[in-house]
Formats: C-alpha cells, structure tokens, sequence
C-alpha cells in the first residue's frame, strides 16, 4: 500500500471513525452509569470468537481493497483524492463494493464480540445508508468520471454480494474485468 498525506487524512476521517471512534462511544454510553446502561455490553466466548473472526476478515478485505485503491488506482477511497483509474481486480471481480462489505464485516464483529445492541443498531444504521448512498451518490459519481468502462463493470459485476445475478456468468468473465 502506498501511504500519502491524503490516504492518511481519509483513513483518519473515515474508517477511524466509523470502525473505532462511533463504536467506542456507543461501548462507553453502554457501561453501568451511561446514558444506555439498559443496553450493557457483554461478552461470551462463542460470540466473542465469532466477532473476532469476523472483524478480521472484514480489515483484512478493507486492506486490499483499499491497497488496490492506492497502487492500481492511483487514489484512495476518500471523495477528496479518488482514484484516478478504475479498479476492477482483486475482490472487486466479485462485487463492486467491497470495501463497504469489509467494513460491515467489522462492525457486525464488533456488536457480536461484544454482545451489544447499539453497536448493532450502528451496524444496521450503516448499512441503511450504505444502500442509499452509493446507488445515489457514488455509483453515477463513477459514470461521470470512467464512462462507458465502469457502466460496462457496472453491468458484469453486482453491487453486493448476495444480489440475485449470479457472480459467474461465463468461464472467462474473471479474466474479461482483470486488468492485471
């Protein structure tokens, strides 16, 4: 991964925020005194196990996702230095957002390691806006910047990975997006 001042700077405003800082005060607020004490966080070992599996699954598809941005994409995942090539390898042969996928992946370790309802509650806030932004937002964002070649991606790949399409369409569709 290449580290830039604004790989750091969008690492600090999003991920440290929405995978530590948001989930940290949601912990904090729901220790015996805080303002959602009827919501105390607890821990179990299989629960614990399973959060902790998943958190590390969840960084470790955010690191490649967001290691492509840097290197083949000339970018990085903040709005305010994005790429500036169209990344289509790696797990985004698969699905079109995986980074957002690592993320949830993280926060639902998160509510299950610790057995918690508002992280839980913070994990489906963010998915909701997920689902809203980025067919919104970010997907005709990336029409305008690549054109005829995301639109093109765009039609080959789902946005996530349980859509109804299937993910393998032929033998040669991996090798068709990969621009290795």
């Amino acid at each position: 991964m290449k580290l830039s001042r604004s790989l750091i700077k969008a690492f600090l405003i999003f991920p440290v925020n929405v995978m530590g800082v948001i989930p940290a005060l949601l912990i904090w607020c729901s220790r015996s005194g805080g303002v959602l004490e009827h919501f105390q966080y607890s821990f179990n070992s299989f629960r614990l196990l399973a959060g902790i599996l998943l958190i590390g699954a969840g960084a470790g598809l955010c690191w490649k996702t967001v290691s492509l941005f840097t290197e083949v994409g000339e970018g990085t995942p903040a709005p305010f230095d994005p790429p500036r090539k169209l990344v289509i390898q790696g797990p985004y042969v698969h699905v079109r957002n995986p980074m957002m996928v690592g993320v949830w992946l993280v926060l639902l370790g998160e509510a299950l390691a610790f057995g918690s309802v508002p992280l839980a509650v913070w994990f489906l806030v963010f998915c909701g806006l997920c689902l809203i932004l980025i067919p919104v937002w970010e997907e005709p964002d990336l029409e305008n910047r690549f054109g005829e070649p995301y639109r093109e991606y765009k039609r080959k790949v789902p946005r996530w990975p349980l859509h109804r399409r299937p993910l393998h369409k032929s033998k040669n569709r991996d090798s068709s997006l990969r621009s290795e």
